[in-house]
């Protein structure tokens, strides 16, 4: 089986239960064989919960839930060390986060403290209690979700945590028709926890080596650098994409190509992944937003005036 084969296995199992949502699908598909996360922003109600759960359920993970309050505690996420009086010695008992696949539910709701505890885990897949390291198993995967309708009690994510997600997507609401579909599936009782493994950790694992080793040409990295650049020069903006958010792009368009039955990525792949890889990335000036600059024109107007890349032979060297 080819690896696009694999990944439209997995597409088409997540459809069984996610009505109409196949490109957020594909989305949180593609950040998770980047080695990213997501960050899900949207309503109540949507499905955001239910996407995570899929793509577990498809792949045969490990899934942990971990809901954040505001008296969240790091050690609830992490992990503690309890003195076992028998042995006389301290026992390390793991936390949620040490799991494939997580889902972070409404994060910004926790403290800053906790928040931070997720730091290093999303960025170098370990974790440290009481001054010993703790690798977290692979794949490891985080998909947080925030309601952005209610502001009290929530802790706004410092730009240092959501410079750590891939991408941040809005779900949005289904059409009339898709929402139909939803209400007769749920008369049938077609449920997520009723899913079969369609793929092994052992081949996703594979999948994620192979986006790896898709070709990214040098005109297509200097494209990525030049738009990120871009962002960092514009008049608008206070602060741009880091040159983490540069690579985080590269990582991105390569784990899309595949998806794509591709071995190369293309300008196009940088030109619709860059909004949801740059755009939690953007912060801009008080006046610009005063102004009711949003930051998805100004993406939009940098991917529409960097030069793109002409000569398509190249791509697949």
């Amino acid at each position: 089986m080819t690896s696009g084969e694999m990944i439209e296995k997995v597409l088409h199992n997540i459809e069984k239960v996610m009505i109409g949502k196949r490109e957020i699908a594909e989305l949180g598909l593609t950040a998770l064989l980047a080695g990213g996360h997501v960050l899900l922003e949207d309503v109540p109600g949507v499905g955001k919960t239910m996407l995570v759960k899929a793509i577990a359920k498809s792949i045969g993970a490990d899934f942990k839930r971990i809901q954040f309050t505001p008296d969240l505690l790091p050690s609830d996420v992490l992990g503690v060390s309890i003195y076992n009086p028998r042995e006389m010695q301290f026992e390390f008992r793991p936390g949620p986060i040490l799991g494939n696949i997580i889902l972070a539910d409404e994060i910004n709701r926790t403290s800053p403290k906790t928040q931070s505890a997720l730091l290093e885990s999303m960025e170098e897949s370990s974790l440290t209690v009481d001054g010993e390291t703790i690798q977290i198993p692979q794949p490891f995967f985080v998909m947080a979700t925030q309601n952005p309708i209610e502001y009290e009690g929530t802790y706004p994510l410092p730009e240092a945590q959501l410079d750590r997600f891939l991408f941040k997507i809005k779900m949005g609401y289904p059409s009339r028709v898709e929402e139909v579909e939803v209400l007769r599936r749920a008369v049938e009782e077609v449920a997520v926890e009723n899913l079969d493994a369609v793929i092994t950790l052992d081949e996703l694992r594979r999948l994620q080596q192979a986006a790896k080793a898709v070709t990214v040409d040098d005109t297509v990295k200097s494209y990525i650098v030049d738009c990120a650049s871009a962002t960092r020069e514009d008049s608008d903006v206070f602060l741009g994409v880091s040159p983490r958010g540069s690579l985080a792009l590269m990582k991105g368009c390569q784990a899309y190509a595949l998806g794509r039955g591709r071995t190369y990525v293309t300008p196009d792949d940088v030109q619709y992944l860059a909004p949801y890889v740059f755009g939690h990335r953007i912060i801009l000036k008080p006046e610009a937003r005063f102004q009711g600059v949003s930051t998805m024109a100004i993406i939009n107007r940098i991917l529409s005036e960097v030069r793109v890349p002409v000569d398509r032979s190249r791509f697949a060297r």
